[in-house]
């Protein structure tokens, strides 16, 4: 493999305008083709084969017009205040609602009864001819337009519902420019040169672009979440800047050994451009794995970051050699922290020292880090998952403040409503036994009221709305709802979004077993094929597990109990996130795999030379040690900069992913590894010979290639 990534990096450096040339052609293809025939972002909240599917599924085939969306327009007017005065407003902007495209009925608030007791706040009820998941931003703009000329004279008024709370769009807090910010600067004091810090940011930035030019056009053939964007960048951004930080690292040292700048190139494509194939590799097969969960949002999510971590593994073996190559001696030009500093020995650095004092007491140094992951873990067995709603959301949006003044008007269930659907041509309940189904729904002490029932024009199918008397995101919700399910006969379900939010949870829970399994196999494979041994990989699934549970723990303990939530601009305590689970695996597994991989495959390198694996462990370490501190630095940096942005998903997203950054570059690669190692001894590197000669041989080392004198070519001399 190392030969064939040396081909790939050495063509591109000796034809960089060609390389350069045929980037820019892709993003100019991509980028307008995205902006013409690209598809908007969905959320499919769907669990499929669930009861809620199947009875939406059936509204739409026989009822459709009680299977359209709803959004509600909420008014509310202050202590002492009463609604009636404001009616003459109100009935206008009921009257503007009724105009805009797709909504199908507006129901005034004070002929169809939707006023709270003590007539300070009511509703129109706004019923759409589509799902709700099909209602574009254009018909929440146009309501938004609706309602504007009514706020005024002490009249309040906001869009929440289904409808608006799915389709809303996600704010941005422009905090990820302060990320890139802190990258560059991470990179200066690591390289110690303007140029050469630029040179991985820019590559990340072109990446990104195609990446995320790339999931708009996967939106037109596949529905694409919307959450899938902000996630693929996030990690497009830090894989971008590590992978060419990665190889621009050796790249330097082999030039500092004295080696002709091709020479150095072609050897750091060979060594470090091969494990970045690798790592990209693991991140890819760990995100795709999120097809497994059949879930239609996590798919998205996952081939949608598969997409922008290929993008950046293409750029560092193709667009990087062919910069290098026509930068050539500039690579050096912008010093900006003094004298350039020689090149130490391995035996002369902090690593090196380091690396051999944990592994002359492997024991004590293991127990500690080990017990103090697991303490960080610890919050994690008490995580309580749920899909969010609108009451989880920033008191800056519309949805929010609807969802605040419809709970204190009308109870917390109200934001919770449940949907019964019968099937009157399958066998249970009938027309006339829905009076005493009713009322069995309505014994439950988990139901605030039960709906009028509907039938439709061909009288075999029936809907009778619900409300519990909890809030959407509330356990107690999830047993009324397991109670309802209970008592209700086999051609009766129960949907609505509280309840396909529930069913998705559940499907999560059962599936993130074979999840968890089917990355654990894929990874213990590659880094066996790779590095030709039993214990490493299992070594690195352990210290893998071990960083992400210290990441679940902290995303608990912040979020879900409130530690330092004011730390972190939070208003209040929110259940984690149901999917969240599952993509953190995904992503932090695969991007541990990273430092993993690029720390392994110099050791290995070390240890094929020396035969000695204390002191190849060691010398891995001084070599890769700085390097991965500043990769890791510049991720945490990435992600913590989307803890600015106001969404709580985004904020738990950012923060659960900088701290398994910062744990795997500390206490797993700077303790857990080089102790383990020197633990297991010679059995790191054993494989079964039948084994040996039954696996294919990929390998992230190889041969140097001779030093040759540099060839100066009119268009990359590099020389200035």
């Amino acid at each position: 493999m190392n030969r064939f990534i040396r081909r790939i990096g050495g063509a591109s450096a000796r034809r960089p305008w060609v390389t350069i040339a045929a980037w820019a052609v892709a993003l100019l293809l991509v980028l307008p083709l995205a902006g013409t025939v690209g598809g908007s972002f969905v959320d499919d909240l769907v669990a499929p084969g669930s009861q809620s599917e199947e009875a939406m599924e059936l509204l739409e085939e026989r009822f459709p017009e009680a299977s359209g969306g709803s959004a509600m327009a909420v008014f509310a007017v202050p202590n002492g205040k009463q609604l009636e005065l404001h009616r003459p407003a109100i009935d206008a902007a009921v009257a503007r609602i009724a105009e805009v495209e797709h909504v199908a009925t507006v129901a005034d608030p004070f002929t169809a009864d939707t006023v709270s007791p003590d007539g300070q706040i009511g509703f129109a009820q706004i019923t759409f001819d589509l799902p709700a998941m099909d209602v574009d931003p254009e018909q929440i703009n146009a309501l938004t337009g609706a309602i504007k000329p009514a706020r005024g004279d002490g009249l309040v008024v906001e869009l929440g519902g289904d409808a608006i709370f799915i389709n809303a769009e996600s704010a941005t807090s422009g905090a990820e420019a302060a990320g890139l910010l802190a990258a560059l600067v991470i990179l200066v004091v690591a390289f110690g040169t303007i140029v050469t810090a630029l040179v991985p940011v820019a590559l990340a930035l072109v990446a990104v672009a195609a990446g995320m030019g790339s999931i708009i056009l996967l939106a037109n053939a596949m529905d694409v979440t919307t959450a899938a964007p902000t996630i693929g960048a996030m990690i497009g951004l830090g894989v971008g800047i590590d992978y060419a930080l990665f190889i621009m690292a050796r790249y330097r040292v082999n030039r500092a050994a004295g080696q002709a700048n091709p020479t150095a190139l072609s050897n750091a494509m060979g060594s470090s451009g091969a494990a970045v194939l690798v790592a990209g590799g693991t991140v890819i097969v760990a995100m795709a794995a999120l097809v497994l969960t059949g879930l239609g949002f996590l798919i998205s999510i996952g081939l949608s970051t598969s997409l922008l971590v290929l993008f950046a593994v293409a750029a560092a073996l193709t667009l990087l050699p062919a910069l290098l190559s026509l930068l050539g001696d500039r690579i050096d030009k912008g010093r900006v922290l003094g004298r350039r500093r020689p090149v130490k020995q391995a035996e002369d650095t902090a690593w090196w020292r380091f690396a051999h004092r944990v592994s002359g007491r492997p024991w004590p140094y293991l127990i500690v880090a080990t017990g103090a992951l697991l303490a960080l873990a610890a919050p994690a067995l008490r995580m309580e998952t749920g899909f969010p709603d609108a009451g989880n959301d920033s008191t800056s949006t519309t949805h929010r403040r609807a969802y605040d003044l419809l709970a204190e008007g009308f109870g917390p269930g109200f934001n919770a409503p449940l949907l019964i659907v019968a099937d009157l041509r399958s066998p249970g309940v009938d027309a006339q036994g829905i009076p005493a189904l009713s009322k069995r729904i309505a014994a439950d002490p988990g139901i605030a009221t039960v709906g009028e029932p509907r039938t439709s024009s061909a009288g075999d199918t029936l809907v009778m709305p619900i409300l519990p008397t909890t809030a959407p995101a509330d356990a107690e919700t999830s047993e009324t709802l397991r109670r309802v399910r209970d008592v209700v006969p086999d051609n009766v379900a129960v949907s609505g979004l509280t309840a396909m939010t529930d069913d998705l949870t559940k499907q999560l829970s059962d599936t993130l077993p074979v999840f968890i399994a089917a990355i654990l196999a894929a990874s213990f494979l590659l880094l066996m094929v790779v590095f030709r041994s039993i214990a490493v990989p299992l070594k690195a699934a352990a210290v893998n597990l071990l960083s992400i549970g210290g990441a679940y723990g902290v995303v608990v303990a912040v979020f879900q109990w409130g530690w330092l939530k004011d730390l972190f601009n939070l208003e209040g305590t929110f259940p984690i996130v149901s999917p969240l689970p599952v993509i953190f695996f995904a992503v932090l597994f695969g991007l541990s795999m990273d430092y993993e991989v690029f720390l392994l495959s110099r050791v290995r390198e070390e240890y094929d030379a020396t035969g000695d694996n204390a002191e190849s462990v060691a010398r891995g370490m001084a070599a890769t040690g700085r390097v991965i501190t500043s990769a890791a630095l510049i991720m945490t940096s990435v992600f913590l900069s989307f803890l600015a942005n106001p969404s709580p998903l985004v904020k738990m997203t950012g923060l659960g992913l900088a701290t398994a950054i910062v744990l795997d570059a500390t206490i797993v690669r700077m303790v857990i590894v080089p102790a383990a190692m020197a633990l297991m001894g010679r059995a790191n590197w054993w494989l079964p010979r039948w084994l040996d000669r039954r696996l294919p041989r990929i390998s992230t080392e190889g041969a140097a290639v001779p030093d040759q004198p540099e060839p100066v070519p009119a268009q990359a001399s590099g020389n200035g």
